[in-house]
């Protein structure tokens, strides 16, 4: 199966691409790992891309794209993939579809994890991160630690990120809403979104994809 996935920050993307990935023995692609392998492998899109980030700017659609096309194209993804983080805009929706049908391939569903706003914010600006090690995570209402401000694992002082701060999510909302969301309307004029909630468990929500995918 070729599927995009698709949601607001907060919603769960990362989490439920690795399960469904694994659930349909597809490889998971996301934007994050296309340019840090293509950077560190210094293929000339990932110069190109670099050279722009150390700039300060926004990498173009069409470095983004000829990553995502190359890796699709890869042995692993002949039977399909699930694309995390890409397309981000109606432009890079097009551009994969004109380079699926060139291989005379398709997308077959996009998902759409559907999170109320004010729980992507409840989800986002509740994380606290260890400063000894940041693998050590927690949240102050789903995963609180035994003593405020203190990691459980080694105690060291707990802090939220700059960009985990309401204010910040608030506006990464507003670009999701302006620029991704509207690839939405653009997928779903050709019947392929799938709509589900991403509230409850991770298993729930799986399950609910997995469900959405068979129809």
């Amino acid at each position: 199966m070729r599927i995009v996935l698709v949601g607001p920050p907060g919603a769960g993307k990362g989490t439920q691409a690795a399960f469904l990935a694994k659930n349909l023995d597809i490889p998971h692609i996301s934007t994050g790992d296309l340019f840090r392998a293509n950077i560190s492998q210094g293929t000339e899109l990932g110069l190109k891309a670099k050279a722009f980030m150390d700039a300060g700017d926004l990498v173009p659609d069409e470095v983004t794209i000829g990553m995502a096309k190359d890796r699709m194209e890869q042995p692993d993804a002949v039977n399909g993939f699930l694309l995390d983080g890409f397309p981000r805009n109606v432009a890079q929706a097009e551009a994969l579809d004109e380079a699926l049908k060139a291989e005379d391939m398709q997308l077959d569903a996009v998902l759409d994890l559907e999170v109320p706003e004010d729980e992507v914010v409840k989800r986002i600006a509740g994380r606290r991160i260890c400063r000894n090690d940041s693998a050590h995570v927690f949240h102050v209402t789903y995963n609180a630690p035994k003593t405020e401000g203190v990691c459980d694992v080694c105690g060291g002082e707990l802090f939220q990120r700059e960009d985990d701060s309401e204010e910040t999510v608030r506006r990464r909302l507003e670009v999701y809403h302006k620029q991704t969301e509207p690839i939405i309307d653009y997928y779903r004029a050709q019947g392929l979104v799938a709509t589900i909630s991403a509230l409850g468990k991770v298993d729930e929500v799986t399950a609910r994809a997995m469900e959405a995918l068979k129809k």
